[in-house]
């Protein structure tokens, strides 16, 4: 099984440099690249992910804080283009430090003592306690949102309405980006405008779907698909 790893680094041409050498170790499989480390959070919560290729300054939020946040972490290889971030890497038990530009021979050092200490990686949330992701609510500021809490996801052209059961977000994502970052299991899409907590619906009613006192209805689309996944 080959080890499966993300680029976080927000230059584009350093992550075209690392994503062309990961292309040509046959062990890795790149699943992803993102330019800051928010990004990185929905996808890492909810997918297998044992490697991690790392900058250290970037937008939003440094690679070591990022880090630091992380209740699973998977192996991590830095690449910065600054040396004296070294001891502190180490500190956070990274497995490699890389300078830019990195050499192709010193990246291959480096991915191979991460294929030698290769374990079966496991998703960040593993309970309904630590299940959550991070959104972006204003420039400055995310908010962790408990996917246990999340009632209905509603499209608002360029932005979402995220409501919880105590509270509703205002989010600049698409409801198809946002859903595709969500388990499959536990929400669906009814309509091009709403996404639902599956655990959350409390009736069926023709081509409506109720969640906390609120009709909302099934897109003609989908509804085959909706009543297949609620009434299986």
């Amino acid at each position: 099984m080959r080890l499966k790893c993300i680029i976080i680094d927000d230059e584009p041409l350093a992550v075209n440099v690392i994503k062309n050498f990961v292309g040509q170790v046959k062990d890795l499989e790149l699943l992803g690249t993102f330019n800051n480390a928010i990004d990185s959070l929905q996808f890492l919560q909810i997918n297998e992910v044992g490697l991690l290729f790392l900058d250290i300054n970037m937008p939003i939020i440094d690679g070591f804080s990022f880090l630091n946040s992380l209740q699973y972490k998977p192996m991590v290889i830095i690449t910065t283009a600054h040396e004296e971030y070294a001891v502190q890497s180490y500190e956070l038990e990274v497995l490699d430090y890389l300078v830019k530009p990195v050499p192709f021979p010193r990246f291959l050092k480096a991915v191979n003592k991460a294929l030698k200490n290769k374990a079966e990686p496991i998703p960040i949330a593993t309970t309904q306690e630590t299940d959550y992701l991070f959104v972006k609510i204003d420039k400055k500021r995310m908010k962790k949102i408990y996917l246990k809490d999340i009632l209905v996801v509603e499209s608002l052209k360029d932005y979402i309405k995220i409501v919880t059961t105590t509270s509703k977000y205002i989010v600049h994502q698409t409801l198809s980006s946002f859903t595709n970052n969500l388990p499959a299991e536990r929400f669906l899409r009814i309509h091009r405008s709403f996404t639902i907590s599956v655990n959350k619906v409390e009736a069926i009613e023709g081509n409506c779907v109720e969640i906390a006192g609120y009709k909302y209805t099934i897109g003609r689309s989908y509804i085959n698909e909706v009543k297949d996944s609620l009434l299986q």
